[in-house]
């Protein structure tokens, strides 16, 4: 079968590899649809790991149920791509998202496991999650992003009225800004060094206001608009000035979310946060129970993720689908792909 595998930095060549069938514990699917997701993009930068098929956002059909006995062929699913161990504290308290065994063998993230690039993978039994009636698989691809996004929303315990700032308009900030308000934000504002994201992020009605990350006077603005700064900053990037500016950009005393991962050290000033008696949350992932949320919250309508995919392409189009959404010069956010197209 066909497979869009990472071979080097910048480069996803298709292949021909041997056809995915079923394993014991696990439970096969044919994918429907797949997310090209942040982290992808930082992997095909580093070329690392080679020969990884890429796509850990995914929706598709049981071919074989394995021991699930609740499934059948031809049930719509989607997955957890994770691989927590299930007994060390961290699972056993409900945070399998930072067991040390979580991404180990991870759908879409290791060599052992295959992702959504290409149309055949198998799955841990346990994190295979049926999908609700009447939702297209467009929008379950869509359910690992937002679940990232409303984990990030909950560590920041928005209080209703608070201002919010999501540093980085990329679609786990506009699923951010979007989750913020609905916690009940009166101002939820987005910086981007993107201007095509950022006006994006306006048109969306996700913020009501977009500041230009690269213009110096943006803390000026920032402190015009809310004084001494935003109650609660979530930052998406995760490189070294979006961090510095999260913490520049709250108010003392506020909560910064460091949702953006970064690939290397980073130098940042932590005496702001010192100074300010900030508190500064990581944010990894999602619970179960969080990603079963974005799924209801989708099936019935309160949220609406379809108008942040840019395209739905073939896995011909995988290269250039990854350059564009790196490329700085585009709105585009989120593009799924189809791997039977």
């Amino acid at each position: 079968m066909r497979a869009a595998t990472l071979v080097d930095k910048r480069k996803i060549e298709l292949k021909e590899i041997e056809e995915t069938t079923a394993k014991s514990g696990e439970v096969l699917i044919h994918v429907l649809k797949s997310g090209i997701c942040g982290s992808d993009l930082h992997a095909f930068e580093m070329g690392q790991p080679s020969g990884v098929i890429l796509g850990h956002e995914f929706c598709g059909t049981v071919l074989d149920p394995g021991n699930r006995t609740d499934l059948k062929e031809g049930d719509m699913v989607t997955a957890l791509p994770i691989s927590p161990c299930g007994h060390c504290p961290a699972c056993t308290s409900g945070n399998p998202q930072y067991c040390k065994e979580t991404w180990k063998e991870a759908v879409g993230l290791s060599l052992s496991h295959p992702g959504g690039l290409t149309n055949k993978i198998s799955v841990r039994e346990d994190m295979v999650i049926k999908v609700p009636e009447n939702v297209l698989p467009e929008e379950m691809a869509m359910v690992e992003p937002t679940a990232v996004a409303l984990h990030g929303v909950h560590l920041a315990d928005i209080k209703l009225g608070q201002k919010v700032l999501v540093i980085g308009g990329g679609i786990i900030g506009l699923i951010s800004a979007m989750l913020a308000k609905k916690e009940g934000a009166s101002f939820v504002a987005v910086s981007e060094t993107n201007p095509y994201r950022g006006e994006k992020a306006l048109s969306l009605g996700v913020a009501d206001k977009y500041y230009d990350a690269t213009k110096e006077d943006m803390m000026v603005e920032v402190m015009k608009d809310t004084g001494s700064g935003f109650d609660v900053v979530i930052e998406c990037c995760g490189n070294a000035n979006a961090v510095t500016s999260s913490l520049l950009t709250v108010r003392p005393g506020g909560t910064v979310v460091l949702v953006g991962v970064a690939t290397g050290p980073i130098s940042i000033p932590t005496v702001i946060a010192v100074m300010n008696e900030l508190t500064v949350k990581g944010a990894i992932a999602y619970t179960k129970e969080e990603f079963e949320t974005c799924m209801q919250l989708i099936a019935s309508k309160q949220i609406e993720v379809m108008k942040f995919v840019d395209d739905i392409i073939s896995l011909e189009n995988v290269q250039s689908a990854y350059e564009r959404l790196l490329s700085g010069k585009d709105d585009a956010v989120k593009i799924l792909v189809d791997p039977n197209k």
